[in-house]
């Protein structure tokens, strides 16, 4: 072995710690940088190869009045769609008698696999596999006796539990979507049979494009392709819908055309008899009640038969867009935490690889001096740097591609049992193996050629110390003349040594900004459902009228013992444009009296002052003006469902959190809309309640109160609860780690700084200072540092956080930037625990200074 090989592996040996630090702070970088960038693509990949494995259909389409074969052959005339009919209704059933989601099963059906929790599936008439929520949540178990309500039109109410299960198309374990029966909320599936269901025809048509299954279900090429065969299909169903309702007419009509021609004979004959003075006021009356009851048929025929149609991608099912959103907020934040994590790390290793070198001028000059070339002398450390480099990235890349995906999957428990797809990231590998080798290699090149640019003599000469010069608070005399001999040392030394004082404070101010990052991303989030129902909604539940009536409503509320109070609102959807841009599904709302202000409160954005609804003008939520580019006193173009609208302007833009809202004043709706506006909600106010009381309430509202349904805040809150719960892992780790980066920095900082002024604490030490104050002579520098780097951690924790949220939020969503007291109680705690572990292991080195060979001179 070459003495310079031989000296590099001697360097290793002696500087054990050193050279450990380097492979452990580039091995953080990279784990977090690869981990974290891994993440969002494997909950992505994992679930597009569930969905894929349990052939979720792409499209399906629900009708009202079924599926014939014929619709099933013009859905296969799509270019690659294979198609299948399902019988599908919403039911209650239940001990809970609970909203459901019940499917006929069928062997021969393909699409929507079942993922089976535990039994089997159906295979007998009398048996029914259950949504797995029925085992966790309501406590049934195998071999139970399930009942529906009579209601439910089945074969029999009653069917053996013989299997729990989950679904491709109920991916979150708690959201069903919404029903038309029970309290308005799906809360479980189920399937038996498909012949024990009173349905003359299949409801549910699901389609499949063999093609589609190689794209990501995520990924903005499937949508694309997805929309396209939609067109298609809908191309395809043009004209069938009334086709469809001509058909189911067909007899029914024949029947109730014959009975009104002998209806208006009999009409006939008593005119010609109440022409002749006989007295037939009798006989019309009952002619009337029979018109009427005809009419009623025609109606309700007519209402039988009108055919419908609801177009539905993967987007629409429950829980899939929220799934796509949290990996999306995790690819978001992987954006910017790791990176800006990666580059602390890399700024670290770029000063110890410098002081490492800088350290070894005197063996440099004495290899020089022996006749070595630069490029020998210089490869040796270009390897140390190397080795580090590689064997830290190789470490993290490994560490964090295969371990922090996998730990994110294990507790995405909200969702269904996913089939793991962690794919290696070799471009994010690469890219951190790049910044690696700059961090190590680099520097060891800039360093190492600075170094060879002087002579022999000059390198095997110790560099000179650098001279002190005067800080400004030596120019403060009374302030300077009160402070201690020690004191007025450490204060100089910190501007005597800026690079290493400024790299402290960057080491110290960006673990600390990591850590409250982690914990400002989770509790921004879930500050979003606290301050809009906390802040601006205050009300429990949302009611929504069938015939813009209130009175059984109400009846129905003020004998419930949770009901506090409620007011009346006419609202609508539909969208508003400007600027070029267009934003969807803006709920418009329009109070009916004075003390809608006490349900929602209106208050400017900016000023937080009380808003009012004026005439001729409408309020915009934040978001929603942000998206559209508009302020106070800009137009805008509005147009309802129904597509009637027009331009108006906007009075002030009021702080919302989530979704878009347009709040306007009954005069300013009828100028607007041409019609004065109807009550068609209640907004209502509530005490406390159970899940049981909000269901009774709900089911009772539906039955009796002349309603379409009704939603709770407490849902909105629930969905935004698990939105952060699904963030707890990610942020968990991301504290962890950062904390550990900070005490790998600062212990690494303070090695530096005793190497650096191992003369100069052996001269103190020599003078007789005691153990503790030469001690305290390195440990007060870092306190200083310590402290600065936490306020300046403080501010750059924000700015990250909201950059992060920045990069985060979604069309409907606004994230308001909060870092919990605790958070920031963590972080200093944190540096100052890690300050005080570094004390003590400092404090045990400088004991064992061997003070007369630092002192013997190089010269």
């Amino acid at each position: 072995m070459k003495p310079l090989t031989k000296n590099m592996f001697r360097d290793i040996a002696k500087s054990k710690g050193r050279f450990i630090a380097i492979i452990l702070i580039i091995m953080l970088g990279v784990l977090i940088f690869v981990g974290v960038k891994a993440a969002g693509p494997s909950l992505n990949d994992s679930l597009n190869t569930t969905v894929t494995d349990k052939k979720l259909s792409d499209v399906q389409l629900i009708s009202t009045t079924g599926f014939t074969q014929k619709d099933l052959n013009l859905a296969e005339k799509v270019s690659g769609a294979k198609a299948e009919r399902v019988k599908y209704k919403q039911v209650v059933g239940s001990k809970s008698h609970v909203a459901m989601a019940l499917y006929g099963y069928k062997k021969t059906n393909k699409q929507n696999q079942l993922i089976i929790r535990s039994g089997h599936l159906p295979s007998k008439s009398n048996e029914i596999i259950l949504d797995q929520v029925a085992k966790t949540k309501y406590g049934y178990k195998l071999g139970d006796k399930f009942s529906f309500d009579k209601s439910a039109d089945l074969k029999s109410r009653t069917y053996k539990i013989v299997g729990f299960a989950s679904s491709p198309q109920y991916i979150d374990n708690e959201s069903r979507g919404a029903s038309n029966v029970g309290d308005g909320t799906v809360r479980m599936f189920a399937y038996i049979y498909d012949k024990q269901m009173n349905l003359p025809f299949a409801t549910q048509l699901n389609v499949r494009f063999d093609k589609l299954q190689s794209k990501n279900t995520f990924s903005d090429s499937y949508k694309d392709a997805v929309d396209h065969k939609v067109k298609k299909l809908k191309t395809a169903f043009k004209g069938r819908a009334k086709e469809r309702s001509d058909s189911l007419v067909g007899d029914n009509l024949k029947t109730l055309d014959q009975q009104q021609k002998q209806l208006n004979d009999a009409k006939g004959q008593l005119m010609l008899a109440s022409s002749a003075g006989t007295d037939v006021s009798e006989q019309l009356m009952t002619l009337n009640s029979q018109q009427t009851q005809l009419t009623v048929g025609y109606d309700k025929l007519h209402k039988q038969t009108k055919t419908s149609y609801t177009w539905q991608t993967r987007e629409d099912l429950p829980g899939f867009s929220a799934y796509g959103e949290s990996s999306d907020r995790i690819a978001a934040i992987a954006n910017v935490f790791p990176v800006f994590f990666f580059l602390i790390a890399a700024l670290i290793t770029f000063t110890t690889i410098t002081r490492m070198i800088e350290e070894a001028r005197g063996q440099i000059g004495t290899f020089k001096a022996l006749g070595y070339t630069k490029w020998e002398i210089a490869k040796n450390y270009f390897y140390y740097a190397l080795t580090a480099g590689l064997i830290g990235t190789l470490l993290g890349a490994v560490i964090g591609n295969e371990s922090l995906p996998r730990i994110v999957l294990a507790l995405y428990k909200q969702y269904i049992p996913l089939t793991w797809d962690v794919k290696f990231q070799w471009m994010i590998v690469l890219i951190a193996l790049i910044f690696a080798l700059l961090a190590t290699v680099g520097a060891a090149m800039i360093v190492v050629r600075r170094e060879l640019s002087e002579g022999p003599a000059a390198l095997m000469r110790p560099k000179a110390p650098k001279s002190a010069k005067k800080i400004l608070l030596e120019r403060i005399k009374p302030l300077w003349n009160h402070l201690s001999f020690n004191r007025k040392v450490s204060y100089r030394n910190l501007f005597r040594f800026k690079s290493r004082m400024f790299m402290t404070i960057i080491g110290i101010a960006g673990g600390t900004a990591l850590i409250l990052t982690g914990f400002g991303i989770q509790n921004s989030i879930g500050a979003s459902g606290n301050r809009q129902y906390g802040e601006i909604f205050d009300y429990q539940a949302v009611v929504r009228l069938s015939n813009n009536n209130s009175t059984k409503a109400l009846k129905v509320l003020n004998d419930n013992d949770q009901y506090r109070s409620s007011t009346k609102v006419s609202a609508t959807t539909g969208k508003v444009k400007a600027n070029g841009e267009q934003v969807d599904d803006v709920n418009f709302y329009t109070p009916e009296s004075a003390n809608f202000d006490k349900y929602i409160h209106l208050k400017d954005s900016k000023t937080d002052q009380k808003l009012k609804l004026k005439d001729n003008q409408v309020v915009l939520t934040e978001k929603m003006a942000k998206i559209l580019k508009v302020k106070a006193g800009d137009m805008i173009s509005i147009k309802t469902a129904s597509g009637k609208g027009g331009e108006i302007k906007v009075s002030a833009v009021t702080q919302n959190f989530i979704s878009h809202f347009m709040y306007l004043n009954k005069d300013t709706y009828k100028e607007l809309f041409g019609t004065a506006p109807k009550t068609n909600t209640l907004l209502v106010n509530l005490k406390s309640q159970t899940n049981g009381q909000r269901n009774s309430l709900a089911n009772k509202l539906l039955k009796h109160g002349g309603v379409m349904g009704t939603s709770y805040t407490y849902d909105q809150e629930s969905t935004i609860a698990k939105m952060t719960s699904s963030l707890m892992p990610i942020v968990l780790i991301f504290i962890l780690l950062s904390g550990v980066l900070s005490f790998v920095v600062l212990y690494n900082l303070t090695n530096i700084n005793v190497s650096e002024r191992i003369r100069e604490l052996s001269t103190i030490k020599v003078l007789g200072f005691y153990n503790n104050e030469v001690t305290m002579y390195i440990v007060r520098e870092n306190i200083i540092l310590t402290i600065l780097g936490i306020i300046v951690g403080y501010g750059v924790g924000n700015l990250l956080t909201a950059y992060i949220l920045n990069q985060a939020s979604t069309a409907l969503v606004i994230f308001p930037l909060t870092i919990s007291t605790f958070g920031y109680i963590v972080a200093t705690v944190l540096m100052i625990v890690f300050t005080v572990i570094v004390m003590l292991i400092t404090h045990q080195k400088l004991k064992g200074i061997d003070m007369i060979g630092a002192l013997k001179s190089n010269e």
